[in-house]
């Protein structure tokens, strides 16, 4: 069973920056991101898919965000810059196996999950 530990997350206030770390006991291919506020679904964030890293992002945080990857493949963070209030959830770092590509943005797909770590965005 593949561990996920998440780190960074915390409060800042609106056009701040965070930086969430997450490592992997093993590799898997694809990595990324999904968020949750109380009484919504979670939402996709972001992925590194599959060795090739190529990257993904929601349409509510591109150019805003950046995914990254280490060498090894059992590290990822996400650059969290011009923070606003809706950006604010809890942060859960996800990891896959043999995900496709109209799959990725679906969080059923994703085997292992983390604990999750909260992000405030407040004034």
């Amino acid at each position: 069973q593949v561990q996920l530990l998440e780190s960074g997350g915390g409060s800042v206030q609106p056009g701040g920056s965070l930086r969430l770390s997450c490592v992997a006991s093993e590799r898997t291919e694809t990595m990324g991101w999904f968020r949750q506020t109380p009484g919504k679904e979670r939402e996709f964030v972001a992925c590194v898919w599959r060795n090739g890293g190529t990257t993904y992002y929601a349409d509510s945080v591109k150019g805003r965000f950046t995914i990254s990857r280490d060498r090894a493949k059992t590290t990822i963070f996400l650059q969290m810059n011009s923070l606003n209030v809706e950006d604010t959830a809890v942060y859960y770092c996800v990891g896959g196996n043999r995900l496709i590509q109209s799959s990725l943005r679906q969080a059923s797909q994703y085997a292992y999950w983390g604990q999750g770590t909260q992000v405030t965005v407040s004034s």
